[in-house]
């Protein structure tokens, strides 16, 4: 594709065959190993310098919105579905419980504790 091609595009693309956008990715639901619907994702969050996207936080439980339960996820555990239409994880909704979490006023994002739940899913970090 030639440069002018790719100044021409649309801005509003929220999806390609290999890339999708952040607002598309925040509330695709996420299932468990056999496919069951465990939470959606909340939000991503992407490390400053590389760029890469470090982890999936999925919200789940509580009733209409009100008292969910952020989890964040590696990104490295979520694996896209096509035929669920959303991410499936390699963990059960009893491992998510007893993960590492955070409340949404809690100073959670320290070196410590992103190690904390890299060990935890048993992943290497994103800055390795």
């Amino acid at each position: 594709m030639a440069y002018e091609d790719i100044r021409n595009q649309n801005a509003d693309v929220k999806e390609t065959h290999d890339l999708i956008a952040s607002d598309k990715v925040e509330g695709t639901k996420v299932y468990d190993p056999s496919g069951e619907h465990i939470g959606s994702i909340e939000r991503i969050l992407v490390e400053k310098r590389s760029g890469k996207v470090s982890y999936a936080v999925l919200s789940f439980g509580g009733f209409l919105g009100m008292g969910q339960e952020h989890y964040p996820l590696p990104w490295s555990k979520l694996d896209y579905v096509e035929d669920l239409g959303g991410y499936q994880v390699d963990v059960t909704r009893e491992q998510l419980e007893g993960a590492p979490k955070y409340d949404n006023d809690d100073d959670f994002w320290t070196a410590e504790n992103g190690r904390r739940v890299y060990d935890y899913y048993g992943v290497a970090p994103y800055w390795i």
